[in-house]
């Protein structure tokens, strides 16, 4: 079953986020379990961002997190985060392309 996790989280420093973000990418290139990421920003809340992560299975979201390059990431990524993050581990029971 599709697994999607949603990273919640506010921070004044995006721009040294997707910098993050672009060096975990190329350090799992053919690693990384994660099939897709929209990185949205709340237009009522300045600052605060969401990240919707799709993985094929919860188990390979599992092994993805266990990547050493990842719990680097994750570290490196809520030290620029003002605040601690809110997470959602959420089975995809349906989806549709409209």
């Amino acid at each position: 079953m599709k697994f999607v996790q949603i990273i919640e989280f506010q921070t004044s420093r995006i721009d040294e986020m997707l910098a993050l973000d672009a060096q975990w990418q190329a350090a799992t290139t053919g690693k990384r379990s994660a099939t897709a990421v929209s990185i949205t920003e709340d237009r009522d809340r300045p600052n605060f961002y969401v990240w919707m992560i799709e993985f094929p299975s919860y188990e390979d979201a599992m092994r993805n997190s266990a990547l050493p390059e990842t719990q680097d990431f994750a570290k490196r990524l809520m030290a620029l985060a003002d605040g601690p993050p809110t997470f959602r581990n959420l089975d995809v029971v349906e989806q549709r392309v409209l």
